[in-house]
């Protein structure tokens, strides 16, 4: 990975932690602890945060950020990052993938994920989903 890499990576890092903090919004509904920030095809970032509830109406921070760049009329996606609580990275679950997958379904393979910021551990869609049901 070379150095301009390693600096998306880290502005991606710094934009996710700029929205990360856990905040209790009312005794069902608390957002925050989970941030994610998503690169365009065209280098913008967009931000999201988690929101849980107490039923399953909460959305993840990483669809969260898909979604404001869907709003600000992007959807191609070249990098996702998102930080734990515990400060560390971590790869989208299954439902963030299954929205990156049909949103780009001949190109999903392609976006990279950060897995680790510490050691600039990525890996591409294709390699963490590479059986899945559309092709």
């Amino acid at each position: 990975m070379d150095n301009n890499e390693q600096k998306i990576w880290k502005s991606l890092f710094e934009a996710a932690r700029a929205v990360q903090g856990s905040h209790r919004l009312s005794d069902y509904v608390t957002a925050g602890e989970v941030a994610a920030a998503v690169e365009s095809s065209t280098g913008k970032i967009y931000t999201g945060v988690c929101v849980d509830t107490a039923c399953t109406l909460g959305i993840c921070a990483e669809r969260n950020a898909i979604f404001n760049m869907l709003t600000h009329g992007e959807h191609k996606i070249r990098r996702v990052l998102a930080i734990m609580p515990n400060g560390k990275n971590g790869a989208p679950c299954g439902a963030c993938r299954e929205l990156m997958v049909q949103l780009m379904p001949k190109d999903y393979g392609m976006i990279e994920i950060m897995l680790d910021l510490e050691s600039m551990k990525t890996m591409r869609m294709a390699e963490l989903t590479p059986e899945w049901w559309i092709k």
